[in-house]
C-alpha cells in the first residue's frame, strides 16, 4: 500500500463479469487511495455520472471497474523486478529463523549490476519498512505480514505458513518497487544488493536508542498535546478509515472462525468415510447402499478440502491485507496528526518570542543594570539581539517542516 494521504478522485467503469477464481490481484493491485475509494459515499465515473454506496453492485462488478489501459504499458516501462522465493531455515543456539532469497534484475543506472541475489530474514524487511516510514511519515508504506502468529491457528515453521509469509513479502517489495520514491532511496537499493555483514553494518548507522526514544517522546507529547485545527478533510478520512477498519476486522475474524470451522468437519468427513466402507462388508442386504454413502462422503471431503484450499489460498490473505492496509493508514494519519501539533506548538512559541520581542521596548528591569553598571539602552539591545535569534532559529525549524528536502 504506498502512496500519499492525498484525496484523489478514482476513474472507473461499470462493466459486470464473472469474480474470478483468485480475486487476490485485481482488488489488492490498486492502489491505496483507489482501494477506499470503492467503498466511498460519492464517487465521480467516467461517464460523469455519480457513484453512491447505496447502490446495490455487485462485487464482480465493482472489481471490474478498475481495469486500468496502462497496465500492458507499465510492464514495458518497468525497470526493476524482485522476487522473493527459496525459503530456507536456519538453527543456532540461539533462536531459529528462516531466510528468504530475493532476487533482483534492474537495467537502472545507480546499480552496479543488472542482477543480485542476497538472501533476506522477516527482520531485514521490518528493518526497510522502518527506515521508509521514518524517512517518509506521511507516505503509505505496504504492510508486512505480523511477525508473531496466533496460538493455535498455524505453526510458525509449517510449509503453509511459510509459504504464506513468502507471497506477502513478495508483494511488499513489489509494492515498493513500483513506487517512485522508496524505490529510489538508498535503503532499498542497500537492502536489495548489499551481503549480511555490509547490511548489519549499515543498520547501525541509522538512529541510535536515544534519538529512537527522544523521537517517541516527542510523538507521545504531541498526541497528548492533540491537534487544534486539523483541515476537514483529514478528519473525515480518519472517521472513514476507523468504520471501514472496524467492518473489516470484523469480516476478518468471521472468515477465519469459518476456515477453522471448516477444517474441523473436514476431520471429521475423513473419519467417517472409511467408517461406511468397512461398514459395507460386513453387511450383505446394506452393501450397496453403504458404497453410495461412502462415496459420497469422499466427495464432500474432496469438495471441502478445496473449498477450505481456497479460502486458505485466496480469500483469507486478501481480507487480511485489507486489515494490515487499514491499521498502516490510521498510523500516517496519527503521524501526520503529530506533525501537525509540532507545528503548532513551534508556531506558538515563535508568536511567544515576538511578542516577548515588543515588549522589550516597554518594560526594563533597571536595577539589576544599574548595578552592573551597563545602560538601559546596551542592556534592550542585547535582549533585542538575543529574541532575534530565537526567532530566526524558531522560523528555520517551521521552514524545514513545511518544506522539508
Amino acid at each position: 500500500m504506498s502512496g500519499s494521504v492525498v484525496d484523489n478522485t478514482v476513474s472507473s467503469g461499470n462493466s459486470s463479469a464473472a469474480i474470478p477464481t483468485d480475486i487476490s490481484g485485481p482488488i489488492l493491485d490498486l492502489d491505496e487511495d483507489d482501494d477506499l475509494e470503492v467503498f466511498s459515499k460519492d464517487t465521480t465515473l467516467t461517464d460523469g455520472s455519480s457513484f453512491n454506496a447505496s447502490m446495490q453492485t455487485s462485487p464482480a462488478s465493482m472489481i471490474n471497474q478498475y481495469k486500468f489501459e496502462e497496465e500492458e504499458e507499465e510492464v514495458d516501462t518497468k525497470d526493476i523486478f524482485v522476487t522473493v522465493d527459496n525459503p530456507e531455515s536456519h538453527v543456532t543456539a540461539i533462536e531459529t529463523y528462516i531466510t528468504y532469497r530475493v532476487v533482483t534484475k534492474t537495467t537502472r543506472s545507480e546499480f552496479d549490476s543488472s542482477e543480485f541475489e542476497v538472501r533476506r530474514r522477516y527482520q531485514d524487511f521490518l528493518w526497510l519498512k522502518g527506515r521508509l516510514e521514518e524517512a517518509h511519515p506521511t507516505l503509505i508504506v505496504h504492510p508486512l505480514p505480523e511477525k508473531f502468529v496466533m496460538k493455535g491457528m498455524v505453526e510458525r515453521f509449517s510449509e503453509d505458513f511459510i509459504e504464506t509469509r513468502r507471497r506477502a513479502l513478495h508483494r511488499f517489495l513489489n509494492k515498493i518497487a513500483e513506487h517512485p520514491i522508496f524505490s529510489s532511496t538508498e535503503d532499498f537499493k542497500i537492502f536489495l544488493t548489499a551481503e549480511s555483514g555490509e547490511l548489519t553494518s549499515h543498520k547501525k548507522q541509522g538512529p541510535g536508542f536515544l534519538s529512537r526514544m527522544g523521537e517517541t517522546v516527542k510523538a507521545v507529547a504531541a498526541a497528548v498535546r492533540g491537534v487544534k485545527n486539523r483541515p476537514q478533510e483529514f478528519t473525515d478520512m480518519q472517521e472513514y478509515v476507523e468504520a471501514f477498519s472496524q467492518k473489516i476486522s470484523s469480516l476478518d475474524k468471521v472468515t477465519q472462525r469459518i476456515v477453522r470451522e471448516q477444517k474441523e468437519y473436514l476431520e471429521e468427513l475423513k473419519e467417517c468415510g472409511p467408517i461406511y466402507a468397512l461398514w459395507s462388508q460386513s453387511e450383505e442386504e446394506l452393501a450397496e447402499p453403504l458404497k453410495t454413502v461412502a462415496g459420497c462422503v469422499d466427495r464432500c471431503t474432496k469438495e471441502t478440502e478445496e473449498q477450505v484450499k481456497h479460502l486458505n489460498d485466496h480469500l483469507n490473505p486478501v481480507l487480511h491485507e485489507y486489515v494490515l492496509c487499514a491499521d498502516t493508514l490510521k498510523a500516517v494519519l496519527r503521524r501526520r496528526d503529530n506533525i501537525q501539533a509540532d507545528f503548532e506548538a513551534k508556531t506558538e512559541a515563535l508568536a511567544t518570542k515576538k511578542a516577548d520581542r515588543d515588549a522589550e521596548s516597554k518594560v526594563l528591569s533597571l536595577a539589576w543594570d544599574s548595578l552592573v553598571g551597563r545602560s538601559p539602552e546596551e542592556v534592550k539591545q542585547q535582549k533585542r539581539q538575543k529574541l532575534k535569534g530565537e526567532i530566526k532559529e524558531v522560523t528555520f525549524r517551521l521552514s524545514a517542516w513545511a518544506w522539508p528536502d
